[in-house]
């Protein structure tokens, strides 16, 4: 959100000068303040030749995504904020749908400027990790199988900040919505979503709602603590094939870890990221919503799980509380086994490159 008063008269100013003046006027660095929330020194302006492997994207399917964007209402905060009027007006001029890549690449050249992102200590590489939204099986009431709970937020009142898992489950507090699993109803929350498969063949799909704000523990790390080994290591596979063999502990393990995250029913079947959009499969990136605000481009320059160079314009629009600092990545994978191959082993180190609106400032968010 944009102050007005002073300093928006003085940007405005600045800009009608500088469109006389440009010889006096540098505009290759954001406009500077004394504010906390514009941190320049973490941004370097770069040219779209420093981006590499940028002329073999194929940035329709960011363009896709992006338009997604345009569509949410964005909240202008964080310490990365573009100015307002700018971004609306690059959603105003969107190529259409049926533009060639050509035409797409020439779009964002012409209204983004590209930054290379930095990180406090001047490293240019960070950390890349993957998600995606499970497929589980779930029953519409309390079975052998289906144990645990999957809740929505409570409606009467009661509070859940700062009350562990295990209070929260124990005494029910929120809706009950399905059951599963208890090992894939942690899966799930680790997640943020995913796809039930009823009894009755139905699916549906659960969305991130609210989380009870206590912190995470890894489950592996507690199996570990306890000198119990599963076959295959402490891969997210083997320790949920372990859980599962020996439901006896189970529930003790992962009650170890307080964190809940409670869901809300999403029709379409969608997975909707923090931003309030359909995610896009491998085009949708989970950042830092402290520094960054949700729904620019970012160009990423990391690898797969698999060893192949993943180079593309991909579309800040989701969050995790794992996901801090200038350069770290959650990548979106899709849903199901197949994003889950992916997903579950990538940590790669790379590259980030974010595109703000031509011609930006840094803007102070409203508080």
């Amino acid at each position: 959100m944009v102050q007005v008063g002073k300093s928006g008269l003085f940007r405005a100013a600045m800009g009608i000068f500088c469109a006389f003046a440009m010889a006096a006027c540098d505009l290759s660095a954001p406009t500077r303040s004394d504010d906390a929330s514009v941190v320049p020194g973490n941004l370097r302006r770069v040219s779209y030749s420093d981006l590499p492997g940028w002329r073999d994207d194929d940035v329709r399917y960011a363009l896709q995504a992006f338009r997604n964007s345009c569509k949410a209402k964005i909240q202008y905060t964080g310490r990365v904020v573009p100015d307002r009027e700018l971004f609306a007006e690059k959603c105003r001029m969107l190529p259409s749908a049926s533009a060639d890549t050509a035409t797409v690449r020439a779009w964002f050249e012409s209204n983004f400027q590209p930054y290379q992102i930095f990180s406090d200590n001047g490293g240019e590489t960070g950390t890349y990790t993957g998600y995606y939204s499970p497929i589980i099986p779930a029953c519409r009431t309390k079975t052998a199988q289906c144990n645990e709970p999957l809740m929505g937020i409570p409606t009467d009142g009661r509070n859940y900040k700062g009350v562990s898992k295990r209070d929260i489950v124990d005494k029910q507090i929120g809706r009950v919505l399905y059951w599963a699993n208890i090992v894939d109803v942690q899966n799930i929350q680790i997640q943020g979503s995913g796809m039930l498969r009823l009894e009755d063949g139905t699916n549906v799909k659960l969305n991130f709602a609210a989380v009870n704000d206590m912190p995470f523990k890894s489950i592996g790390e507690e199996l570990r603590r306890r000198g119990i080994r599963p076959a295959g290591g402490y891969s997210a596979d083997a320790v949920w094939s372990h859980l599962k063999q020996h439901p006896e502990i189970a529930k003790d393990v992962i009650y170890t870890n307080p964190r809940y995250v409670y869901f809300y029913e999403s029709v379409p079947p969608d997975v909707i990221g923090k931003l309030g959009t359909p995610l896009s499969k491998i085009r949708s990136i989970a950042m830092d919503d402290d520094i960054y605000t949700l729904g620019l481009p970012v160009y990423i320059s990391t690898s797969l799980s698999d060893g192949r160079r993943f180079q593309r314009l991909m579309i800040a629009q989701d969050t995790g509380s794992a996901i801090r600092g200038w350069i770290r990545a959650d990548i979106f994978f899709g849903k199901g086994d197949e994003a889950y191959k992916f997903a579950h082993g990538q940590h790669a180190q790379g590259k980030m490159f974010i595109l703000m609106p031509k011609v930006y400032s840094y803007v102070k968010p409203t508080k």
